[in-house]
């Protein structure tokens, strides 16, 4: 059976999905209208759309190999088509630079799988968690998930197509489109490799890298869409530490863990679309999309900067949103397991995020030496992205149920 695999967690990422490309989609009907997307282009965004969430759903929903990799090429190719969509030079170059680097994610899986297929009738989760793979196997296919999913040292895709792409479709992309291959490679990981210490050892140590080397990134800056993308590749690197913590520990580690990296799942794909959309506020308000462009709006847009702000206390990880919560479980995790490195890498990785983040602040209250002109943004596209953001403050609030349903470790 296919779609054997509609548990907790599934369920949940599921009305994650459907609760995001929803509220995309209601921001993108006003936003592309106030900044003057072509309507002809503007149209297709719907119907891309709806086709990702059908196919991130699938995903989320199917413990079937083959169904997966569908799905998540699926994925893709939405994700390509609406980053296109703006049709501008730059969109496009960036479009076909992605589109390059999924393929190359894809001919990394797609030998595997057919390959696997050749050798076993049943591609499903259950029948393959009988079955042993080589190790280069594995390795083939984490690099391609590792690719989509951009983590480092293949994340050099991502902060262009964040740039060029319409701020709904960042939104999605971020929050949603990335975090699909990470379910996948956790599945497969689960499934196929629970004794690949080794292995998860080092994906540790590449989300550690992700996380300094994405946050001294975002920190150098100087376009504020751009310092947003590259916190996206630090908080990539949070979910890699899933990886060690989950092998070769006892089976409290691996449950706390497990529940900390999709509560955090959950948290941040809410306020990063909080945050795309606010930054998108910013930006067709001044007009211009770099930081110093930003003076002054403490004071003229502060429902937007508030959005901002409060989506930043959750990726963050400060109380009492749900990226607190899930940081802190997963430094409890890490403790009592006695790897000492990720409790440092957590510590570091959150003091450089507040560095990025109250740089951008600073910013916002310069006072111009110039009065300059701003386009007050309809205050919907405000109160969309403060429900979101809401919501990840809710999410550390009401943490016990969302942890209920996740559910235990595999």
């Amino acid at each position: 059976m296919p779609f054997p695999h509609a548990d907790g967690l599934a369920l949940l990422l599921i009305a994650l999905t459907t609760l995001v490309i929803g509220a995309s989609a209601l921001h993108g009907m006003r936003y592309l209208r106030e900044s003057g997307a072509p309507r002809r282009r503007s149209l297709l965004l719907w119907p891309l759309l709806a086709m990702l969430w059908l196919a991130l759903s699938t995903l989320f929903a199917s413990a079937h190999l083959v169904i997966q990799y569908l799905a998540l090429e699926v994925t893709a190719l939405c994700a390509v088509a609406l980053m296109l969509l703006p049709g501008s030079q730059a969109s496009k170059e960036a479009g076909r630079r992605y589109l390059l680097c999924t393929l190359s994610g894809s001919l990394l899986i797609l030998p595997a799988v057919v390959w696997l297929a050749s050798r076993h009738d049943d591609l499903s989760m259950a029948a393959l968690a009988q079955v042993e793979v080589a190790p280069l196997w594995l390795a083939a296919v984490t690099a391609g998930l590792l690719i989509k999913m951009a983590a480092f040292p293949l994340h050099g895709w991502l902060p262009p197509a964040h740039a060029a792409a319409w701020v709904s479709v960042s939104t999605v992309h971020a929050a949603l489109v990335i975090k699909a291959a990470f379910f996948m490679a956790v599945s497969l990981w689960t499934t196929l490799a629970p004794e690949a210490v080794g292995g998860a050892q080092l994906l540790g140590w590449l989300g550690a890298a992700a996380i300094i080397w994405g946050s001294l990134l975002a920190w150098r800056q100087s376009e504020l869409k751009s310092v947003v993308a590259y916190s996206t590749v630090a908080q990539v690197g949070y979910l890699l530490l899933l990886f060690p913590l989950l092998f070769g520990t006892t089976g409290e580690v691996a449950a706390l863990a497990w529940q900390s990296t999709w509560l955090l799942v959950v948290s941040h794909a809410l306020a990063k679309a909080a945050m795309f959309m606010a930054t998108g506020s910013l930006v067709l308000a001044m007009g211009r999309g770099d930081l110093q462009g930003l003076s002054g709006v403490g004071q003229r847009l502060p429902l937007s900067l508030l959005v901002f702000g409060l989506a930043a206390v959750s990726l963050l990880g400060l109380p009492p949103s749900g990226g607190f919560t899930a940081k802190w479980m997963l430094l409890h995790a890490a403790i009592i397991a006695e790897q000492w490195q990720w409790v440092l890498v957590v510590g570091l990785g959150t003091l450089l995020g507040a560095a990025y983040i109250f740089r951008v602040f600073r910013y916002c209250f310069i006072v111009p030496e110039n009065e300059q002109e701003i386009r007050v943004p309809p205050v919907t596209l405000d109160v969309i992205a403060l429900l979101l953001a809401l919501g990840a403050m809710g999410v550390g609030l009401a943490a016990a149920p969302v942890v209920a349903l996740i559910g235990g470790a595999p």
